[in-house]
């Protein structure tokens, strides 16, 4: 399955826990001003690389804890981001991934994808509300979240590290 990509970043130690194969995916509609990561916008731009090219670079690496799918916008690409994300929890990777959208108004579509991501930062970049010191998000609105407790809860449950 075709994915478009604005990079990757094999070997990451900043996109979530541990050591990540960070897929940065093209296209967002929201231009948040002051994005970390403008170049991701447009759903032209970047480049087109087959899902299974990426799983291969994954199974290359036995250090890696895990996958990070961010952009841009991995829902706008949902088909091809659930094909990474269950391909990743085959390998026994966990799975982060970034969206501007709050969990909460995440429609029934995004299920294929959310069945497979243990941690969900949610909330689009707000300037104002940067802050450096915030560990794995760009503002304080945006939220660390554990999928699968936050889903069986039927509630926001923070994710609060291994074991947590």
């Amino acid at each position: 399955m075709q994915i478009r990509i604005a990079g990757l970043v094999p070997e990451s130690f900043v996109d979530g826990d541990g050591i990540r194969f960070a897929i940065f995916m093209q296209g967002c509609l929201r231009n948040c001003e002051g994005c970390h990561n403008p170049e991701t916008h447009a759903l032209d731009g970047g480049r087109l690389i087959d899902t299974a090219e990426i799983v291969a670079a994954l199974k290359k690496n036995p250090l890696l804890d895990g996958i990070t799918l961010t952009g841009g916008e991995p829902f706008l690409q949902i088909d091809a981001a659930a094909e990474l994300a269950r391909s990743a929890k085959s390998l026994g990777l966990s799975v982060w991934c970034y969206t501007g959208n709050k969990f909460e108004e995440l429609g029934d579509t995004a299920k294929k994808l959310l069945d497979n991501v243990d941690v969900l930062i949610d909330g689009e970049f707000v300037e104002s509300l940067r802050d450096l010191e915030l560990e794995f998000r760009g503002s304080s609105n945006q939220r660390i979240i554990d999928v699968k407790k936050s889903r069986a809860q039927n509630k926001i449950v923070p994710w609060f590290g291994i074991g947590g």
